[in-house]
């Protein structure tokens, strides 16, 4: 079992990135040590009536400095909160979580959807090979697509074409001619039910990182499972815990 470990993080800076989302560096020496890209931290709200922690991905890893980016959209009153948070304010945070990402040296695809696209950023830092890094965006509001440029080639599609290819991100792989050895992807449930199907139609290895509402973040509550091509150790029946088993698996385990 990967170790996890509990901090008063410091909160470094923050700030808004686009409408809603925010972008939060935290001080957590111990957890940034271990993090891994694909994994996910919980938050704890200080408002004691908001007792389970939130769920966010690690957007990027700073093991010089023990630091940690969290890129985030607000959702509801917890995320609010901490979307006032200043620099020098202290927060809870349980982590590192879940499984990361398999690194290969294989011609890659890397997919970000929407909120899916903050946990593609570290992968990209650490990934040594020929990138492709494909993004998903409602409209014109773009986040972090300046940031993937140095890592890699970066296509953007939009749903209402205002930048990038008019579609979503399969739109633009086929637009631009790409092709590729793996898939890394993060974003929603349809979007990753697509690349399942192009990987499997193409023979391309695919993992994906799904996005689904977690309460306990250590697989004992059985709050965040879906469905799995094989039976579960722990249940015993065909689910998977995404905080436990994932969030990142290989496509052709799960079901959508």
């Amino acid at each position: 079992m990967a170790e996890k470990f509990e901090e008063l993080a410091r909160v470094v800076r923050q700030e808004e990135i686009a409408t809603d989302i925010y972008s939060l560096w935290i001080a957590t020496e111990q957890i940034a040590a271990h993090a891994k890209p694909g994994q996910f931290v919980s938050l704890y709200c200080n408002e004691g009536s908001r007792l389970l922690p939130r769920p966010i991905s690690i957007c990027e890893i700073d093991r010089e400095n023990g630091g940690l980016r969290l890129v985030y959209r607000i959702a509801g009153e917890g995320t609010r909160e901490f979307s006032n948070l200043c620099a020098g304010a202290q927060v809870k945070v349980v982590g590192p979580l879940g499984n990361g990402f398999v690194l290969q040296k294989k011609r890659a695809f890397l997919i970000g959807g929407g909120i899916g696209i903050p946990p593609m950023l570290e992968l990209a830092k650490q990934l040594d090979c020929e990138k492709q890094i494909v993004l998903g965006y409602r409209d014109r509001e773009l986040f972090l697509e300046e940031e993937f440029e140095a890592y890699g080639d970066v296509f953007v599609a939009t749903e209402d074409g205002s930048e990038g290819t008019k579609g979503n991100v399969l739109d633009a792989i086929r637009a631009h001619g790409l092709h590729a050895d793996v898939i890394y992807a993060c974003g929603p449930a349809p979007m990753l039910r697509a690349l399942k199907e192009y990987a499997a139609e193409n023979g391309i290895e695919c993992w994906i990182s799904m996005e689904e509402r977690m309460a306990c973040g250590i697989g004992a509550c059985l709050a965040c499972v879906c469905r799995s091509k094989e039976k579960d150790a722990h249940s015993n029946v065909k689910n998977k815990r995404v905080c436990k088993e994932g969030p990142v698996f290989r496509a052709e385990e799960v079901e959508f």
